[in-house]
């Protein structure tokens, strides 16, 4: 058995124990097993050891499973994937929107019922990256630094039956994650249909999540992977999910979306830094001078304020129910 695949059964062990009766965790549920804001903190900035590595899907995949240990008693599992030079590539290499996608959510959706599993920005030294992947760049040429996205690896979960009409119409519960997940990929519009994206709980209650996001927000840019999640496939929505829609205000997006993540120079690292007022909101990533910044421009903010309209006149206009 692979270190990796041993960190996964002691993680499944540890859920078995919970789910007998233990003391509870200060958990989301057991498909994450702490609390979001702690999961962000120790990606953003914990001090952490590397204890193991493999391709996410193949020996060469672009992004790495890994094994991240912050103290004796805290280890996670955590999707690790490095940012292209200048922080921008082209299809499906857009750190900015897996961000995007994670700060999204929580505008219109409680922590039970996040659909994106804790997902940040981090910068690293070069000389720190070379010594577990020796192929490693620095982002931005003018720095030692290596930016990449860490995203929460999910326990309890797999790829098959995420969509079944004839529960969806019977079980509550399962309906109400179902719609969430599919009006949240639709007003991001998800147009990567790639198996293993979209993911349903194993256990407890049937929470789905969408764990790939970086083909989503672009209008012009062309998909090849299916786009099955970005249409609205429900005709219910749940009523608190829209009533928290119908709040929402575009200056509200503007201020929570422009800017997601920023870095700021010290010596030659990148140091992540409470972010401040957009550097050009017509681009996503910006550098300038000391200052990194990641967020999403004015016209795809744009976009979602007006997919988010559309879907509240069909509720208005009663070709969208409410449960």
């Amino acid at each position: 058995m692979t270190f990796l695949a041993k960190v996964a059964a002691t993680l499944a062990a540890l859920t078995a124990i919970a789910l007998l009766g233990a003391r509870p965790l200060p958990a989301q549920d057991l498909n994450i097993l702490l609390p979001a804001d702690s999961i962000e903190s120790l990606f953003r900035t914990g001090d952490f050891q590397m204890l193991g590595w493999t391709g996410s899907r193949w020996e060469k995949d672009r992004t790495q499973r890994v094994v991240l240990r912050f103290d004796e008693r805290t280890m996670m599992l955590a999707k690790w994937a490095m940012a292209p030079r200048g922080g921008e590539g082209v299809f499906n290499n857009r750190p900015r929107y897996e961000i995007a996608a994670y700060e999204f959510q929580k505008l219109f959706l409680d922590e039970s019922e996040y659909v994106v599993p804790p997902t940040v920005a981090r910068c690293v030294s070069v000389q720190w990256y070379r010594a577990n992947f020796p192929w490693a760049h620095a982002t931005f040429g003018k720095t030692g630094s290596v930016l990449v996205v860490l995203q929460y690896w999910l326990q309890n979960v797999t790829g098959q039956d995420v969509w079944d009409k004839g529960r969806f119409k019977k079980d509550t519960t399962y309906a109400r994650h179902f719609a969430n997940l599919n009006l949240f990929t639709h007003l991001i519009r998800h147009s990567d249909s790639n198996s293993g994206n979209v993911l349903i709980s194993k256990i407890n209650s049937p929470r789905l999540f969408a764990v790939d996001n970086g083909v989503a927000f672009n209008r012009r840019e062309a998909s090849n992977r299916g786009t099955r999640w970005r249409n609205l496939r429900v005709k219910r929505l749940p009523q608190r999910t829209v009533e928290r829609l119908r709040a929402l205000t575009r200056e509200e997006l503007e201020r929570r979306l422009s800017v997601i993540a920023q870095f700021r120079l010290v010596g030659d690292q990148l140091v992540s830094v409470t972010p401040t007022e957009p550097l050009d909101r017509n681009r996503g990533m910006r550098n300038r001078d000391d200052v990194v910044q990641l967020g999403l421009t004015k016209r795809e903010i744009g976009h979602i304020w007006d997919r988010i309209r559309k879907v509240l006149k069909k509720v208005d206009e009663g070709k969208v129910t409410l449960f």
